[in-house]
């Protein structure tokens, strides 16, 4: 799953007829113009985000609940969750993210250590996206980023290349200090109890919940059409994105 690859589908769907892009925005992807307004106007892009003549509706909530190197998980993340958030306005979902997955953890000697489906490598990808999410703080900032590292070749050892794409204003060695710290280890403790507390408890990830809910029709249509889903979810007006959405093959899973 090359990056170049996914993106350029993504470019001709999001921004098509873009022309050369302003020096400005030489270190912003033009998939992200429209994700802050900031970016917007220097790019010269309109912001999908401002409807003053329509009443705020609540956005739809999605939770997703992975694990970093699940080929299932990685597959809807790059092909259905990322595109989806690319193709919405902000005020149309809102979306968290929570790697764990089927792992499982163990407190030694009051330091929590952690086991995984896919052995110790997805467990580092596990951590180094949560410690990514707790250094960047904005979900715009960090999405793009776990989307780069899902999408490469290897999720543990693109961190930096996809940093100076996606996040140039991040520091990599904060994120690391964090991964091989106790901070990491805390952070994916919460992930844990998080994923532990799902009601009903997970079977297989990746698992989706959507507004607070998880059922086999929800996880269904989300796995075969998420933007179609979140299109018929969302109570506002329809975005211009909601008009071409379709159906897909459903994603296989990663039971436990």
């Amino acid at each position: 799953m090359a990056p170049a690859a996914l993106l350029l589908p993504l470019l001709a769907l999001v921004a098509p007829g873009l022309g050369a892009a302003p020096p400005a925005c030489d270190r912003h992807p033009a998939p992200l113009w429209c994700r802050s307004p900031d970016v917007a106007a220097a790019c010269q892009a309109p912001s999908p985000r401002a409807h003053p003549s329509h009443p705020a509706a609540a956005p739809v909530e999605l939770s997703l609940f992975y694990e970093s190197l699940c080929p299932a998980c990685r597959g809807f993340l790059v092909q259905q969750l990322f595109t989806t958030w690319l193709l919405l306005p902000a005020e149309a979902l809102n979306i968290t993210l929570v790697p764990y997955g089927n792992a499982q953890e163990r407190n030694e000697s009051g330091k929590w250590e952690f086991q995984c489906q896919h052995g110790p490598e997805e467990c580092l990808g596990n951590m180094i996206e949560t410690c990514l999410m707790q250094e960047a703080k904005n979900f715009s900032t960090y999405f793009p980023v776990i989307f780069c590292l899902e999408s490469g070749s290897s999720v543990t050892k693109t961190l930096e290349a996809c940093l100076q794409v996606y996040a140039p204003q991040l520091d990599r060695d904060r994120i690391a200090a964090c991964v091989q710290g106790d901070t990491g280890a805390a952070l994916m403790h919460r992930n844990a109890q998080r994923t532990e507390a799902l009601d009903p408890p997970h079977q297989y990830v990746p698992w989706v919940v959507v507004n607070g809910k998880h059922t086999d029709e929800l996880q269904a249509q989300a796995e075969a059409s998420l933007l179609g889903l979140i299109c018929r979810l969302y109570q506002g007006e329809k975005p211009e994105a909601c008009g071409s959405s379709g159906t897909s093959e459903a994603a296989p899973r990663c039971r436990r």
